[in-house]
């Protein structure tokens, strides 16, 4: 069976490939996660219709993580320190943040600089997904050690095949700690 370049791209490959690989180099080969490996991304946006979207986005693509949504940095910090609301809840195995810059309360760049700055969180990746396309903001958040910066299309079609790749990507091709 010839590989697409879609499929090599993304490191999908049929069981008998993977099983040759294996066979070949003694380590088991990569393989795509399944619903019952639990993944678990936080959405950090404050804009309902984008939310929407990236649930839209999800669904389209059937990303099978799960997605926690909260509306502000401050309620962001609570969910990943379980505190106010998230109090006594059980924190999920987050393999990934989207993180909007323009926030209330606490902008993204407070969030960012928090989650990097404490060792308990500062593994998991952070992707900024924002409208911003200024330069500024791109290196600052580069800086607070942001894992990608990514602006959002104001194009469906467009938009929802970022969050398609931010998915391969983050959550079926790294090998992220613990993972």
């Amino acid at each position: 069976m010839t590989s697409t370049p879609d499929r090599e791209a993304y490191g999908v490959r049929s069981s008998s490939e993977r099983n040759v690989e294996e066979a070949t180099t003694g380590t088991p080969a990569p393989r795509m996660p399944t619903p019952a490996d639990s993944l678990d991304v936080l959405l950090v946006e404050d804009d309902a219709g984008d939310e929407l979207i990236i649930r839209e986005s999800f669904e389209a693509n059937e990303i099978g993580s799960t997605l926690h949504v909260v509306r502000d940095g401050a309620e962001a910090l609570d969910f990943l320190y379980r505190r106010g609301a998230h109090a006594g809840a059980v924190r999920p195995a987050l393999v990934l943040v989207l993180l909007d810059l323009n926030l209330p309360k606490y902008d993204g760049w407070q969030v960012l600089e928090a989650v990097k700055a404490d060792p308990d969180l500062a593994s998991i990746p952070v992707v900024v997904l924002t409208t911003s396309t200024a330069e500024e903001d791109v290196v600052r958040s580069y800086r607070l050690r942001a894992n990608a910066y990514v602006s959002k299309s104001v194009d469906f079609d467009r938009f929802v095949a970022t969050v398609r790749h931010i998915d391969r990507f983050f959550v079926h091709m790294v090998r992220l700690p613990g993972r």
